[in-house]
């Protein structure tokens, strides 16, 4: 079951298609990134999806099992926006008690008390918005975001501007309620945060969504040849010339040293069969290291070889 499906779903101002007509299944529970550079519309394909703003064409369904009333619908979304905005005056749980009686939820001190710790507020439940750093803010924003343990959730940046410990007590709760069954929608500039994360990942640009996948499947389809290093023992003279030989109806820009083999190959499926090689002809294999394309270097391909092509 999916959790968000868009249908051919398109924005238009003035004579410029922002969203182009896209397709998007997110699956119930995965933890779902959301990449695009500036201006490729990433921005406007949320918004219409959370009800900001409403599609030129095209529909969307957001968590089905969740029945079609929108009241309902809304109480069992969470959202964190990239900046939240928080009342001076009010301290940490006085947010959440605001926020709880607009969503209509009865929820009791001690949980959102809880709650306040989990996401690292304890020190300052009692404390007032208006003493609170940016990376306080963006602590009570998740915070806030949780009250109602939401089916979906929506995290815009959620890390941005807060320190390296706090960045992985959030990693551990985005992981934890997606274990839960809760469906995460993430946006971040933190590719190796969504690298880490996320179980599908989809990279949009100029309106469209240009590749959608796990990281192996958005690896194989960016890299057609993967570079292998092998670490291993000593290649007596003897053997040397057939086992390059051999080795080239494997791969391609092949070298061998004594202990180090560097070879390009077109599949993984090949490593296992050099690796059969080198046992068959007693050559013990310490290491193999395989060169893999990262999420920002897919990411900043995007749309290059579309142009070109």
């Amino acid at each position: 079951m999916y959790a968000v499906e868009t249908y051919q779903l398109s924005k238009v101002y003035g004579d410029k298609k922002v969203v182009n007509e896209i397709n998007l299944q997110v699956k119930k529970g995965s933890i779902f990134g959301f990449l695009g550079k500036n201006g490729a519309g990433k921005s406007t394909f949320i918004n219409m999806i959370t009800g900001l703003t409403n599609p030129t064409s095209g529909s969307y369904t957001l968590l089905p099992d969740q029945g079609s009333s929108a009241d309902k619908l809304r109480s069992r979304i969470g959202v964190l926006p990239d900046y939240s905005t928080f009342y001076d005056d009010l301290t940490a749980l006085g947010h959440l008690k605001y926020f709880s009686r607009i969503l209509g939820l009865k929820v009791s001190k001690s949980h959102m008390e809880d709650l306040l710790k989990k996401v690292g507020l304890e020190d300052a439940i009692n404390q007032k918005a208006k003493k609170f750093s940016f990376g306080m803010k963006k602590k009570l924003g998740l915070a806030q975001a949780l009250i109602n343990e939401p089916d979906l959730l929506f995290l815009d940046e959620p890390t941005s501007g807060v320190d390296a410990n706090a960045i992985l007590n959030i990693h551990e709760i985005i992981q934890d309620i997606a274990a839960q069954g809760t469906t995460i929608f993430l946006t971040s500039h933190n590719l190796d945060e969504v690298e880490k994360l996320c179980d599908e990942i989809a990279i949009m640009d100029q309106g469209t969504i240009k590749t959608q996948g796990t990281m192996a499947q958005l690896r194989h389809d960016y890299q057609s040849n993967i570079t292998v290093h092998i670490k291993h023992s000593e290649i007596q003279a003897d053997v040397e010339t057939s086992l390059i030989q051999e080795l080239k109806t494997y791969g391609s820009d092949v070298e061998v040293s004594s202990k180090h083999t560097d070879l390009v190959v077109s599949s993984e499926q090949t490593i296992a069969a050099i690796n059969r090689l080198y046992l068959k002809k007693d050559i013990d294999i310490f290491r193999i290291q395989v060169n893999e394309p990262t999420l920002e270097e897919i990411f900043l391909s995007t749309g290059e070889n579309k142009q070109s092509a």
